[in-house]
């Protein structure tokens, strides 16, 4: 039996995210599927999660070998300088007293660690997808939902070189829409739709 290497290591990485997201949940209450409580979605977001990942495991062992890719040095030097940027960045961002009520410092110091990551050709994909996610997450709060949504296509749409303007445009506009049905007009969500200035 020859295992993917891939498949097995990617499996092993969605079942430890899981299990530690299952475990940090255990503080907060669930409530029920009519009244959820905080901690419902999670909990079933990470449900899912290890479902997929034990789907993923159990797929490797009998889709053929594939090997994991070696890194170059490069790989290496701008995982952990990245790693040090955000690191060492985040105290200094949260010195300000403008950002001391909120995550923006956490936000701003991964925007940094993942703009020196996607320096690297092999974590430019994963650095510009993660880094999108980011931005949403900064702007949400006083962008509102349709400029952090727009910011995170257009961030993470630079993680594939092959995207046409096009494109990324119409997604962005399928994608406002969609949200805006889904989670504001259906769901009720009460997050800021616009900017708020």
């Amino acid at each position: 039996m020859r295992i993917n290497a891939k498949d097995f290591w990617s499996g092993i990485l969605l079942l430890t995210l899981a299990g530690v997201g299952l475990w940090l949940n255990l503080d907060h209450t669930l409530g029920s599927a009519r009244r959820m409580g905080p901690g419902y979605m999670p909990m079933m977001t990470f449900w899912v999660l290890l479902g997929l990942g034990a789907i993923v495991l159990g797929i490797s062992f009998f889709s053929g070998q594939d090997s994991l890719e070696r890194w170059a040095k490069l790989d290496f030097v701008t995982l952990f300088v990245g790693i040090g940027v955000t690191l060492g960045a985040y105290p200094i961002i949260a010195a300000v007293p403008a950002l001391t009520n909120n995550w923006y410092p956490l936000g701003i110091a991964l925007m940094l660690g993942l703009g020196v990551m996607a320096v690297s050709p092999g974590w430019r994909k994963l650095a510009l997808v993660l880094a999108g996610m980011t931005v949403f997450g900064i702007l949400l709060d006083q962008g509102g939902l349709m400029l952090a949504l727009a910011a995170l296509i257009v961030v993470a749409a630079f993680a594939d070189p092959t995207h046409r303007p096009l494109g990324v445009l119409g997604c962005i506009v399928f994608l406002l829409v969609l949200c805006w049905w889904v989670f504001i007009y259906e769901l009720d969500i009460r997050v800021n739709v616009w900017p708020v200035f």
